[in-house]
């Protein structure tokens, strides 16, 4: 590290060259004057170069937190093991902070402004939103410390404010998930198997008899789908935040545990195989169909790209809608109706977890004790409908 003194008038000042700032790119130089002799001002640059060369020496950069966090974002998303969904939730977390701080340089926001801060998301946000932003924002300054911008971390000492409920939220807290129950999915699959689109009973046939989530269900590749062991091997998922057919990617699950291989009944290895045979005398017709080799897909347009979430949500609706179905859910509602079904059966919850990829999930978890509770119930009824028939 190169530094130099000068005269200037009656005392001594110092100049160092830091080298180029990784976000704007230019040159940084320190310089410090008013040294009475020339023997202090070059022990306070040995200083320097000293702490320099050892990792401890902070030069607070003039970068506002929007120049750094453009670059973080940057830093971030090249690091190749961050998931593009994930990205894109970082970018509209790290918009938040933007909106509040404006310009203000990254080393002049403080722990009471940092505080502020999270007081005003507080009036704004759900309390896991706000998690999240706060997440998000410890990152962004554990990196500007660990690249030497700023000496504190603002949010280091943050306490998140405790979320007041609402009387509405109070109200619905212990609402469970909706589903259907087995004569509701009955209807519900009759009405399926009578659309015009054949592919349309198998799409919410799958999602019934599996539990998967609809992004997987989108994913499916026929490869993916073993008929002689009746299993469908789960490893990916579908991503389109734009709703774009043809700029679709594959991801790999949600979690770890979301990678597994779900056993598969009969008659739905009939279904798909009746689906199978449909699609391949399509693709004869079709010389421009998408080489993918996808499960469920489209067909008039767009011929052999995947089917969307969205469009998997707007037929379900349809349906529910025209067949006068009471009960209004969604494709993820199906998933819901898999896991009672499954508590009905007397399967455990820990082979529903597992079934459903999940490690443990509070959703899972409360349908499952809300559907085993009825059935001790039943079972306590019959007990003493038992007794008192004995005593007779």
């Amino acid at each position: 590290m190169k530094g130099h003194i000068y005269r200037r008038g009656n005392t001594y000042t110092y100049v160092i060259d830091l080298g180029k700032d990784l976000i704007t790119n230019k040159r940084q130089q320190k310089s410090k004057g008013g040294f009475k002799t020339k023997r202090e001002c070059q022990a306070a640059l040995a200083k320097i170069q000293t702490e320099y060369i050892d990792g401890t020496y902070i030069n607070e950069s003039e970068i506002t937190l929007k120049q750094f966090i453009e670059k973080w974002l940057e830093l971030y998303e090249k690091t190749g093991t961050v998931k593009i969904s994930t990205v894109r939730v970082r970018k509209h977390e790290t918009s938040n902070m933007l909106i509040y701080f404006k310009e203000v340089k990254l080393k002049d926001i403080t722990d009471s402004m940092y505080q502020d801060f999270l007081l005003y998301l507080n009036d704004k946000f759900s309390e896991n939103t706000l998690k999240g932003i706060h997440g998000t924002a410890k990152c962004v300054f554990e990196k500007a410390i660990e690249l030497r911008y700023i000496k504190i971390n603002p949010t280091k000492y943050a306490v998140l404010p405790k979320h007041q409920k609402t009387v509405e939220e109070l109200e619905n807290e212990h609402e469970i998930p909706k589903y259907f129950e087995k004569v509701e999915l009955d209807e519900f699959l009759n009405a399926a198997e009578q659309d015009t689109d054949e592919q349309t009973y198998t799409i919410f046939m799958t999602l019934s008899y599996t539990g998967i989530r609809v992004g997987e269900l989108c994913a499916l590749k026929w490869k993916d789908i073993d008929f002689k062991n009746k299993e469908i091997n789960i490893y990916k998922t579908y991503y389109n935040p734009t709703n774009n057919t043809v700029k679709y990617t594959l991801l790999t699950p949600k979690t770890k545990g979301s990678k597994r291989k779900i056993t598969i009944d009969d008659d739905l290895i009939k279904e798909l195989k009746s689906h199978r045979a449909r699609q391949s005398e399509l693709r004869l017709k079709i010389p421009s169909w998408h080489p993918e080799d996808f499960v469920f897909t489209k067909v008039i347009k767009y011929s052999g790209y995947p089917e969307t979430p969205k469009q998997i949500e707007n037929k379900m609706s349809q349906l529910i809608k025209h067949n006068n179905i009471k009960k209004e859910i969604t494709p993820h509602g199906l998933r819901h109706t898999h896991t009672s079904l499954l508590a009905q059966a007397g399967v455990s919850l820990e082979e529903i977890m597992e079934r459903l990829g999940h490690k443990d999930d509070s959703i899972t978890r409360e349908i499952y004790l809300h559907i085993t509770k009825d059935m001790k119930k039943e079972a306590s009824q019959k007990f003493s409908e038992l007794m008192k028939s004995s005593n007779c």
